[in-house]
Parts: structure tokens; sequence; C-alpha cells
């Protein structure tokens, strides 16, 4: 059976294809439009995952889609009823629910099928639920208890379940206008991060500031003992006033969601293109500690309904690293799985696997790794190479052999190079993980701010990531377990921190993506002739990317090479070094 699954008339959508339940692509739209976040229809990432499969539409036997207008109708309408909300938001909401049910007509265009052939094979499974399906259903547990954290999605914010085997049992929710999300996105906003999907902006600031205005931001909202969550809704304006809300193709976009009874909490609000400085760090480091309250109060309470030890997390708020490497320490839970694409890009798998297995599916696919996306081979590669003419500033070879390719970049990096490494299959998610990244050596301080300002041209304060072989992790880092998504962030080894100062932020932490010779080989060896070159096992690991999405094509990954202040390309078996820089 072929399933597509995807998220749409949403951020961040994205379209997957399993077969027989095993996943075969997944992958996000913005990669083809080169917008990030881009919401509306996945027209193209559909087209591709249909490529990459050799299948045509008439192939699919059903599409599952992350949405269901028609769930919790009957609260929707209390709501309604109750409060009384601008007629604004409720129009609002009409527009999205209207297409998301005009999908059929969607589909049948893009899929050049008839529409009554696509409406017979369309499942509209729930918001979270799919959050949920998207963790346990790609875990290697057999039982779980299973959490989803986010804005919201269908009329829900939070949701828990019990996983076993092929079932999920949901047992609790929190529901609109009540979340977690919400108020993370409310002091992001607050704090002057006003385009969508920023909110990890100020998880990277709160390690420079010391949490003094937790007490203030705790009198926002309220997590009981049971992990129900209330937010002090006279401060937030989205439940009664209209939030204006962009989902249509192209960036989505989200009005304030505060009332000015903020400022009167907080004081002022900061603008976009205000001065950072100690204030605003102390905000978002009392945030994110109260976020973290708040997330391990709801886990725990979960864990007593459960008993389970194995946890698995999904939602917007799973893609807060920071709070996932506490949660082992914070909870009773001893394992924790996330898949890559936690956010709502996720949601497009949770649909397809929760589709699988609704129909009586067979659980046998597991996620190890990432790498779920389009590649290109060595003649694609060189076809765009010498369409642009690079002669005279960058000298050109191709290196054949792995072992060889691996010790002639490592050296580079060594030297101080930055390098642009584009390898096999594109990553499924937010994170590089070694496919399309750029890559620098870690013990040096300074080079932090040296990719900072001469190539991805972001705020000073964002760190970056260690990539790191798996054999090495217990070296450098504390209490950390194995991790290919770079979704957890854990304390570097006092004894370490000097040695990779580069990728280790201001409060001592890293967020580590653990690689092996099986997730990818290729990186690993590039990791391995680094430590055989200078006795470390690690390298700096960014996007690849100048503040668009995460390079897809080689043209763009050249693009960005040769527009930024980059050193070393490698695509394939392909090198391109600078001549002077």
């Amino acid at each position: 059976m072929l399933i597509l699954g995807i998220n749409a008339y949403h951020g961040d959508v994205a379209a997957v294809l399993l077969h027989d339940g095993a996943l075969v692509a997944a992958i996000e739209e913005e990669r083809f439009r080169r917008v990030k976040h881009w919401a509306g229809f996945p027209e193209q990432a559909i087209q591709e995952c249909l490529r990459i499969a050799g299948a045509s539409p008439a192939d699919i036997d059903r599409v599952a889609v992350s949405r269901n207008p028609r769930a919790h109708l009957w609260r929707k309408a209390m709501f309604a009823v109750r409060n009384r909300p601008d007629p604004r938001l409720l129009a609002d909401r009409a527009r999205n629910a209207f297409n998301v049910t005009r999908l059929y007509t969607r589909l049948s265009e893009s899929l050049a099928l008839p529409v009554d052939h696509v409406r017979r094979r369309i499942d509209f499974v729930e918001h979270h639920p799919a959050h949920l399906a998207s963790s346990f259903f790609a875990s290697p547990f057999e039982e779980a208890a299973v959490c989803a954290i986010d804005g919201f999605g269908d009329f829900v914010s939070t949701s828990s379940a019990s996983g076993a085997g092929s079932r999920l049992r949901v047992s609790d929710r929190v529901f609109f206008p009540h979340s977690l999300g919400l108020l993370y996105l409310a002091i992001t906003q607050f704090l002057g991060f006003s385009r969508y999907g920023d909110e990890f902006k100020v998880m990277g600031l709160a390690p420079y500031g010391e949490p003094i205005f937790a007490d203030r931001i705790r009198q926002l909202v309220h997590v009981d003992e049971d992990g129900e969550v209330r937010l002090n809704l006279p401060y937030f304006s989205h439940w009664s006033q209209g939030v204006a809300m962009t989902w249509d193709d192209g960036e989505p976009s989200i009005g304030p969601v505060f009332t000015p009874l903020l400022e009167t909490l907080l004081g002022p609000a900061r603008q976009r293109d205000d001065a950072l400085d100690a204030r605003h760090e102390a905000m978002a480091a009392s945030l994110q500690l109260v976020h973290e309250e708040c997330v391990f109060r709801v886990l725990r309470a979960l864990h007593r309904r459960t008993r389970q030890s194995r946890l698995c997390l999904a939602g917007g708020c799973a893609m807060n690293s920071v709070a996932n490497g506490k949660v082992r320490a914070q909870t009773p839970f001893s394992e924790v799985y996330i898949q890559p694409a936690s956010g709502d890009n996720g949601t497009a798998l949770g649909a397809a696997l929760h589709s699988w297995h609704a129909r009586g599916g067979r659980r046998e696919f597991v996620m190890t790794h990432g790498y779920w996306g389009p590649e290109f081979d060595n003649d694609e590669i060189a076809r765009d190479i010498h369409g642009v003419d690079t002669a005279g500033r960058v000298a050109r070879q191709r290196i054949d052999d792995e072992e060889t390719l691996c010790q002639w970049t490592a050296e580079r990096i060594a030297d101080g190079k930055v390098v642009g490494w584009f390898q096999g299959r594109m990553e499924w998610g937010a994170r590089a993980l070694g496919n399309r990244s750029i890559v620098a050596d870690p013990r040096r301080a300074d080079m932090r701010d040296i990719i900072n300002t001469r190539i991805k041209f972001r705020e000073k304060f964002r760190p970056f990531a260690p990539s790191i072989a798996v054999e090495a992790l217990d070296e450098y880092f504390v209490d950390a377990v194995p991790d290919p998504f770079m979704i957890q962030v854990y304390p570097v080894r006092p004894d370490k921190r000097e040695v990779i100062p580069a990728v280790t932020h201001v409060d001592g932490s890293g967020r580590l993506q653990t690689v092996s010779r099986e997730s990818n080989p290729r990186y690993w060896c590039l990791i391995e002739a680094f430590r055989a070159l200078t006795g470390v096992p690690v390298l700096l690991n960014t996007s690849f990317n100048e503040n668009e999405p995460i390079v897809h094509r080689p043209a763009e990954a050249l693009d960005c090479f040769l527009r930024t202040n980059m050193d070393v390309l490698v695509m394939g078996n392909h090198v391109l070094e600078k001549l002077s820089n």
C-alpha cells in the first residue's frame, strides 16, 4: 500500500510517502520554494516524493491529511457562544477550514486525477493524533507514553496518549484557548522576534540572561498537578480579538497574540530593530525557565497516568532542544524519542503512519536517521558546476576515493577554512545533519563569530552545534545519550569546553548530533579524519544556507558558496576551493 501524507494550509507544509508502512521519502515544500516555513499546499514536495519512489499518482492508495476541520465542532461552537470572539477570528478560522476541505480539488489538479478518485482515498487525521503518531510509530519503542505540545491544531494545544504496538490511545487534551506554545510565542513577539518560527532565537538568547522575570511570567500561566494548562487570558488576544494569520501559498505569518496589558507586567515591548540588552536576555531566560517548569509538570502527570519509562515527544514545543535534554533528569522517564521533524512538518508523517496503522498495518518501521529527501549524483553536480563561470575565482577537482576526500577536507577544516558539505539525501526536518551542512573547526573560539558575520549574516548570540562521533559521546558530554537528530542539549564536560569553544554555548552546553558509521558513513569518515589530524572527534555543524531554507540542489549550494565568504565547497566527489578570500 502506498500512502501519501501531507501537511497543508499551515506553516511548514510537507509531504511524505510510505510504502507498506515504511518511509520512502519525506520533504518540506520550503526547500523548493526557497521561502522559510512555506505555507499553503505542498505541490512540489508531493511530486518529488513520487519521483523518489518511482511511482505515479495513480499508484497512491490513500492520502492522509494532518487536519480535520470537523474535529471538536461542539467545543468550537460552545466557545463561540460563551466568549463571543471578534468576528474576524471566526472568519479567519472559517477561511482556513474551507481551504482544507477543498483539498479534494487541489489534489485532483496537482495529481491529474478525477476529484471522485481523490475523494474516496482521503483520510483526514486530526492534527494532534498526527503529531502523536509521528513520534510513537517512528520510534523503536513497543510501548511508551506519548505527548504532543504546540501552539494549536484543530482546537487542541497539548495531548497525551499511551502507545502500544500499533495502537495509540489518547487520554488527555488541553483545548483552545490555553496553550504553552502560545505563551512562548507571545513572549517571543514581545521580545521583537516577530517572524513565524522565531521561537528558537529566544531559546538561543536565554543562556545570556538571568531569570529575574520568572515570577512575573509565572503569572501568565498555571499548570496543575494533573498537567492541565491554563493561561491568564487577559494578557493574550488570540482568543477574543482575533489574530491575523496567513496560511496561503507563501511565508506564513501570525499577528501579535498579546494585549497591551502584558506591557504593564513586563515593561515596554522591544521593537524588531531595537538593540538587545540585558533586560531582553533576562526575559528570554525567564521564559525558558517557566516553559521548562510547565512542560515537566505536564510530563510528570503523564508518567503518573501511564507508569511508562519511555516517552515519545512531538509538537512544535518538542523543538525546544534545551528542555528536551533535561527530560530524563527532571521527570521519571528514562528514555526519550523525538523524530527530527517534530513540528508541523512532521504531521505529514504522522498522518500517513496513523492511516497505515488504522488499517491494521504491521509496525516494522523505525526512523534511525534523518536522510529522506532527494539526492544528486556526481554527473548532476558536475553539470551545475560547469554551468557557472568560476574561472579565476575557484580551483576545482574531483576526488573519487572517499578516504582521500575526507582527509583533504579535514585538512582544510583544521587550517581554519569554512566548508560547505553537500552529500547524499537531503535531511528531513529543520536541522542540517551532515548532508546539507556548513562545517568548521570547533577548536577556534572565534569561529562562531566568523560564520555568523561572514557567512550566515545573523544574530551573534546564536550558537552552533557539535557533530560528534558517537563513540566519543561520553568523553565530551555529561549524561548525554546518542541523538542523531540534533534535538537535545547537554552540558559539555568542563575539561572539554576550552577544547571545543566554538560549539560550547555561553552556559557550557551544546546541542549535539551523534554521528555513526551506520547512519552517515561519509560524514562519520570526515569526523574521523579530523580526529586523526587534531585528536578532536567533533566538527562545528550549521545548516547550509544564508537566511533562506537549507539548500536543496547543487546549484543553490554553489550560489551560497560563491556569494558568501565560505572557503571550500565539497559536493559529492567534487571539491571547489576559492583562490583568494
